[in-house]
């Protein structure tokens, strides 16, 4: 049973590897599911609260499937991204076609992307590969560098391009942490290379690397296909980035941390919106209980906890991501509730 929640994340998989290879409407599919039928199921539900007992977490600490669950998306990805390539060859109505580029682009941010997190946090370096190989396959490795040394420091504050701020639209958010986690990444990494001595335009510097892999990628797709292929394969790119973003904005929406007189408050559960909503929450590896993952980033994903003070979302992940498309209504639903928790925990929240 520790394990059935996760089923919702392979079986959204399975969904992508259906419309990736079959024609019609089920290229289709995998976007309905995730952003129409979950949403209403989770609409209509309520997430459970209960955390594991201190036994309990380092059972599922010990326990090896839970890290073999991840790493399986790693081959799984790939093999996506292969299919893909292969599968948009044929001659494909534009409904098929587009829909195969946004299943793709779904699987790009929630498997390319979510699972890297995941995996970037780990030590071993193993693990912290395959973060980089299935950030690859959304063109965005410099999010290794940024979420890791940047976004975990400055979260809920200004400093931070990854948190949205209060009314501000989704659509100038995702310009303004683009822009910024890609420029903020090579601050951090000159930063590390000038503090241990090291020239930033030299073989030691990451973000040079990742830019050299990541045109390499698209290389090799542009000479094994074709030039179409390597675009509508750079469009899933981009749809899986604009998810990852999509997930920021939702994460910290309006949830900035009070500044003292020399450095901000500490991260606590306040500071990040959540979601106990069990769909979401298998499908995604518990991202949805982000409070925790912030105010502890090393914990794992099988045991991060729900906190009482933490804000709660009024649905899961998906429904929440769909409303954030449409500014007027996420700031009539979401403003009200940011003004509730600023009077609450004024000591915390600016």
């Amino acid at each position: 049973m520790r394990y059935l929640k996760f089923i919702w994340s392979f079986l959204s998989m399975s969904i992508a590897y259906l419309g990736i290879v079959f024609d019609g409407p089920i290229t289709w599919a995998l976007i309905l599911y995730a952003f129409v039928l979950i949403p209403i199921i989770e609409l209509s539900s309520s997430g459970s609260k209960i955390n594991l007992t201190k036994e309990q977490e380092q059972e599922y600490l010990n326990d090896p499937i839970f890290d073999f669950l991840i790493y399986l998306i790693v081959p799984f990805q790939y093999g996506l991204l292969i299919l893909f390539c292969f599968n948009i060859q044929r001659d494909l109505q534009l409904y098929e076609l587009v829909g195969k580029v946004f299943t793709f682009g779904l699987a790009c941010g929630v498997y390319g992307i979510n699972v890297a997190h995941e995996l970037g946090h780990r030590v071993k370096k193993y693990e912290q590969f395959m973060a980089k190989s299935l950030l690859l396959t959304s063109q965005y490795m410099h999010f290794f560098i940024e979420h890791n040394r940047g976004h975990h420091n400055k979260v809920s504050t200004v400093d931070d391009p990854a948190t949205s701020r209060f009314n501000e639209p989704i659509y100038v958010f995702w310009i303004r942490s683009i822009f910024g986690s890609f420029m903020s990444a090579w601050s951090l990494e000159a930063f590390r290379l000038k503090k241990q001595g090291k020239s930033v335009v030299s073989i030691y510097n990451e973000m040079l690397w990742y830019q050299i892999i990541q045109l390499s990628l698209l290389l090799i797709i542009l000479i094994v296909f074709n030039w179409q292929t390597m675009l509508l394969y750079w469009c899933s790119a981009v749809i899986g980035f604009l998810l990852l973003e999509t997930v920021n904005y939702i994460e910290h929406y309006g949830l900035q941390r009070v500044k003292g007189e020399s450095s901000y408050h500490k991260v606590l559960p306040i500071h990040s919106w959540n979601s106990n909503h069990f769909i979401g929450r298998g499908i995604l590896f518990e991202l949805s209980r982000h409070s925790d993952h912030h105010y502890r980033a090393n914990r794992k994903y099988q045991i991060l906890k729900h906190h009482e003070e933490a804000p709660q979302m009024p649905t899961g992940y998906p429904g929440m991501m769909v409303l954030s498309l449409f500014p007027p209504f996420w700031f009539r639903v979401m403003n009200p509730r940011v003004g509730r928790l600023k009077e609450k925990y004024s000591q915390v929240l600016s």
